[in-house]
């Protein structure tokens, strides 16, 4: 299977946002997404619909959705109007929400991570039933739908991309989800956004491995994807991944092996993800530059 790359925009505004969709797409990548945050910037799913209306071939995708601030079936609906207004195009990624800051500013109960994560597989049952075109009813611990329809998408099947950790979600992700992002971070930092980096290498090992047993279990095929949390394109390789290992406190050796850092010439780039698709079989990634990492799209669009 070929590599696929997504922009994951860092726009503010809805302008932004537009002229980052135009510049993925004449950049060759296959995704252009956003995130999903509360506080001065665009609605995801508004953007999304903008950016629908000034490209013509690329998939939009959402980076990912919290589950906790739509109800499933709203959401359903919502995602089945945009993949009309943008001719079948649309990709929903979605998680648990992580932001303990933006709970608070929304007046939201931040639950523990295993009820987050409870409600997040439920609500990805529902979607995905509902986007499938079935009339969906559901009886669980966090939602109850009784008899729910919305309208039919364009496309005949949506793909859902799941962002999450640990071995039950992740499980879970892998028997219902089309695209499974272990995420391969650690606990939210005191500014509500940042992460402990766990970019072990064999830790990464393991949990691919629970992945595709996971999904091997359920008869199910599956793709692997990695949000890259920095490119830096520099000759210094080892200097800049010293750096980061200091700073976050990883072994040299897993910053420079793991998929989520692409570090180096846009050759080594290239070779790095080479690498990271033999070992794991990581196939799609998706980075917040387009300049910088269009050559690398490039090179890997020959192989």
């Amino acid at each position: 299977m070929s590599f696929r790359f997504g922009l994951q925009s860092t726009a503010r505004d809805v302008g932004g946002v537009r002229a980052d969709a135009r510049a993925a797409e004449r950049a060759g990548f296959d995704v252009f997404q956003v995130g999903d945050h509360i506080g001065s910037g665009a609605s995801p799913l508004a953007s999304l619909a903008a950016a629908a209306a000034v490209t013509e071939r690329i998939t939009l995708g959402t980076l990912v959705l919290n589950n906790d601030l739509r109800h499933p079936v709203v959401l359903a609906q919502e995602l089945a109007t945009l993949d009309h207004l943008s001719d079948g195009r649309v990709e929903v990624g979605i998680g648990a929400g992580h932001s303990f800051t933006e709970y608070a500013a929304a007046g939201l109960p931040f639950d523990p991570p295993a009820v987050r994560k409870q409600r997040l597989a439920e609500s990805v049952e529902i979607l995905r039933s509902l986007l499938d075109g079935s009339e969906t009813s559901f009886h669980g611990r966090h939602y109850a739908v009784e008899g729910a329809t919305i309208l039919c998408p364009k496309q005949q099947h949506i793909p859902i991309l799941v962002g999450v950790n640990g071995k039950t979600a992740l499980a879970h992700a892998a028997r219902h989800a089309d695209i499974v992002a272990p995420t391969m971070l650690g606990r939210t930092l005191a500014d509500g956004q940042s992460h402990e980096a766990r970019w072990e290498a064999d830790r990464l090992d393991e949990t691919v491995a629970w992945i595709r047993n996971a999904a091997a279990s359920a008869g199910r095929a599956m793709s692997l994807h990695a949000l890259v949390q920095a490119v830096v394109v520099t000759a210094d390789r080892i200097g800049v991944a010293k750096d980061i290992a200091t700073r976050y406190g990883v072994a040299l050796s897993d910053v420079l092996a793991t998929p989520f850092l692409c570090l180096g010439t846009h050759q080594a780039i290239s070779h790095h993800l080479l690498e990271c698709k033999q070992r794991w079989g990581i196939e799609y990634y998706t980075v917040r530059v387009i300049d910088e990492f269009e050559p690398v799209v490039a090179n890997l669009r020959r192989v």
